[in-house]
């Protein structure tokens, strides 16, 4: 009885330990990933010179608000903002049906021309006509200056789609399916009421990477739109541009570089916190949804 006591105590300590263990490296991880991040949000309301010299590690040395009240002091700023959240939503709508519509069919085993339209999708991944003529389909289909140059020419992301029909093969039982024929459900209404339901992890994920990629889109906007369409990126590109520009002119002035160049730096920090605070406030709201519990007792037996 005493060696088994000394046995379990052991093997108890030898638990705490690995979890003692296991924490650590977590928590390792989360500062290595988190803290650019933090010191990039910390850099933005530091002195630029002193951000360079290595005086900010955990609190904004020489603590400014130039850099936002520069950001936020141009118009573009909130014509951006708007145009980047109308973009985002229609785009991600746009691509998670798009997606949805085109990966169910595929994931149909007796889909009439599975296999050669598989071998089409998989062609536009490795070949592409390029910039050129992308830029003359779109002008020819009357999409300059359309946000919809920003959607329909990539509509179906391949390498997403595939995920998405593997998701529908692997994770959504066919028996599932079978049965709500049985009931008298058509395929639209199985698709509704059965397919959609049960694959809304896969949804969110497909919702996370559509908003990132549309989020972050500029170089579409800046050949296809209007600049009063810019989307928020390139509103932010054109403010660094524009403050670079402003430094390079007043180089021949004296004092007025040191001042522009100490602006201009301080941008920089400032407009990727601006641009990523959308999502990074989104993001923590759509997280929970990655949580994979929608199939349990989907199907017993």
């Amino acid at each position: 009885m005493e060696n088994k006591k000394v046995k379990s105590s052991s093997a108890g300590l030898s638990d705490k330990t690995s979890d003692i263990i296991l924490v650590a490296i977590t928590f390792l991880v989360l500062l290595i990933v988190a803290y650019p991040l933090y010191y990039v949000v910390v850099a933005s309301f530091s002195d630029p010179y002193d951000v360079y010299a290595g005086k900010t590690f955990l609190l904004p040395s020489g603590f400014t608000l130039s850099g936002y009240k520069a950001v936020f002091a141009e118009k573009t700023i909130v014509s951006g903002y708007i145009n980047s959240i109308k973009y985002t939503i229609i785009g991600t709508i746009f691509s998670v049906t798009m997606l949805y519509i085109t990966a169910y069919p595929m994931a149909q085993k007796d889909l009439p021309g599975r296999k050669a339209i598989s071998i089409f999708f998989l062609i536009t991944m490795y070949f592409g006509g390029g910039l050129i003529p992308t830029y003359l389909v779109v002008k020819q289909t009357h999409l300059i200056y359309n946000m919809w140059s920003l959607f329909l020419p990539g509509g179906v992301a391949v390498g997403n789609m595939i995920i998405v029909r593997n998701f529908f093969q692997n994770s959504i039982p066919h028996d599932l399916i079978e049965a709500a024929g049985i009931d008298g459900c058509s395929k639209f209404r199985t698709f509704i009421s059965v397919v959609i339901p049960l694959s809304m992890p896969i949804m969110a994920v497909m919702v996370v990477f559509s908003m990132v990629a549309y989020w972050n889109d500029w170089f579409t906007a800046l050949i296809y739109l209007h600049a009063d369409q810019a989307p928020l990126p390139l509103v932010m590109r054109n403010i660094l541009i524009k403050s670079s520009a402003s430094a390079a002119q007043a180089s021949t002035i004296s004092g007025g570089f040191a001042e522009l160049n100490k602006l201009t730096e301080s941008l920089k920090f400032c407009s990727m916190i601006v641009a990523a605070a959308p999502m990074l406030i989104v993001y923590p709201f759509v997280q929970k949804y990655f949580e994979k519990g929608f199939m349990s007792g989907a199907v017993k037996g």
